[in-house]
């Protein structure tokens, strides 16, 4: 049942779903790159919080009107209207106030979400709110979603992924040096009041599915992993869109197969899979990488010191020193050298007095600073200057 999920083969309503929840994951992924980019992850936190008592306002706005509560676009606007006061309460809390940023946005989010709670439980007194089922909001659903509502998720994640490729480049270089960008000329204050409005268009659209305590990790997990695959933003962009995509769609697929559980708890534990096996696999950055340089940095250690310690003619100890000598062949198994190890320990030991003249000699200063005491010089020094180095070993260098 899952692959027909997958696959789009679990009927059009599934499939609806499906893919209106891959455009909001992509959307969320390349949103929420640059709040993470410029260490503003929090700022999502207080935007979806906010979103709460907006939804209730408009339910009982629309009720009151004779209208449907329900009416999903009445409560997208109603949510949006409040995220916005919520935004401009934590700017103007930071900006004319001694609190700090998180504290503006811890108190921000606390307040309107209890508004929030408070608005909910009035609802479900009236007459016309019964089973409003506006909980949903909280934890996200698909269930009894309309094709309506599906489309505008869908059209709302397109085009807040347009505004992201439009406005990459100066939200980038805000986000990482809001001073250089203003010195280029750019209004950092409207750069920066898009990125929070791309933010809180996508927590407001992902409302319904993913729900707004969860919808914060949909912006933020997907950067976070796609940071451990590259260094350029472009890349974690693309690949923040790749990841909440896959999240969103993966996880709407297996909600529709076990209707009994939320979708946004399976959308974010699919980001959550993601961001582990980032952290785990990722070449540059993961945790096994890191293990395998450490290894390798080890191995070239031992190996040093087993090859110093054979041209001093001391015997070797340490075992993982001597069974890395073992295994390079430079000694035996009862510990005596052989010839390649004997010409590897004479050239280490050159290697270590040449070593020794660098760091003393003041005209080498930048070529000490790059050695580590592990790398062949070789690969260090031009020739002239190992020669030279040379000259200065004297009889020494021969040996």
């Amino acid at each position: 049942m899952l692959i027909d999920a997958l696959t789009l083969q679990l009927g059009y309503n599934a499939s609806l779903v499906a893919i209106g929840a891959g455009l909001l994951g992509i959307a969320a992924g390349a949103t929420g790159t640059f709040l993470f980019l410029g260490k503003r992850a929090l700022v999502s936190d207080a935007v979806s919080h906010a979103t709460l008592p907006g939804v209730g306002l408009a339910f009982i706005l629309m009720v009151a009107l004779g209208g449907d509560g329900r009416n999903l676009p009445g409560l997208l606007a109603g949510s949006a209207l409040s995220a916005g006061l919520g935004l401009l309460c934590v700017s103007w809390l930071t900006r004319r106030t001694r609190l700090s940023a998180d504290a503006a946005i811890g108190a921000v989010l606390s307040v309107f979400f209890g508004a929030g709670v408070v608005l909910l439980t009035v609802i479900q007194t009236m007459s016309g709110g019964r089973q409003a089922g506006l909980d949903s909001f909280l934890l996200g659903s698909t269930a009894g979603m309309l094709r309506s509502d599906a489309l505008i998720i869908a059209l709302g994640g397109a085009l807040v992924l347009a505004a992201v490729l439009v406005l990459r480049r100066p939200m980038a270089l805000v986000a990482f040096d809001a001073e250089f960008a203003a010195a280029q000329g750019m209004n950092v204050k409207r750069i920066d009041l898009a990125m929070m409005g791309l933010a809180m268009a996508i927590t407001v659209v992902g409302l319904k599915m993913v729900g707004l305590i969860l919808i914060v990790a949909l912006l933020i997990i997907p950067p976070v992993a796609a940071r451990f695959w590259s260094e350029r933003v472009d890349r974690v962009v693309l690949l923040a869109g790749v990841f909440g995509g896959l999240s969103g769609y993966v996880g709407a697929a297996i909600s529709a197969t076990a209707p009994d559980l939320p979708t946004g708890p399976i959308i974010v534990i699919m980001a959550f899979g993601l961001f582990a096996l980032s952290l785990m696999a990722a070449p540059g950055r993961g945790v096994l990488a890191a293990l395998l340089r450490h290894r390798r940095f080890q191995t070239r250690v031992h190996l040093r010191q087993g090859l110093l310690a054979l041209a001093q003619g001391q015997p070797i100890y340490e075992p993982l020193t001597l069974r890395l000598m073992r295994r390079a062949g430079y000694v035996r198994a009862d510990g005596v050298a052989t010839e390649a190890g004997r010409a590897k320990a004479t050239r280490a030991a050159l290697d270590e007095r040449r070593w020794q003249m660098l760091r003393g000699d003041p005209r080498h200063e930048a070529a000490a600073a790059r050695y580590d005491g592990l790398t062949p010089l070789e690969r260090v020094l031009t020739a002239d200057q190992i020669t030279e180095l040379d000259r200065g070993l004297g009889p020494e260098a021969a040996r």
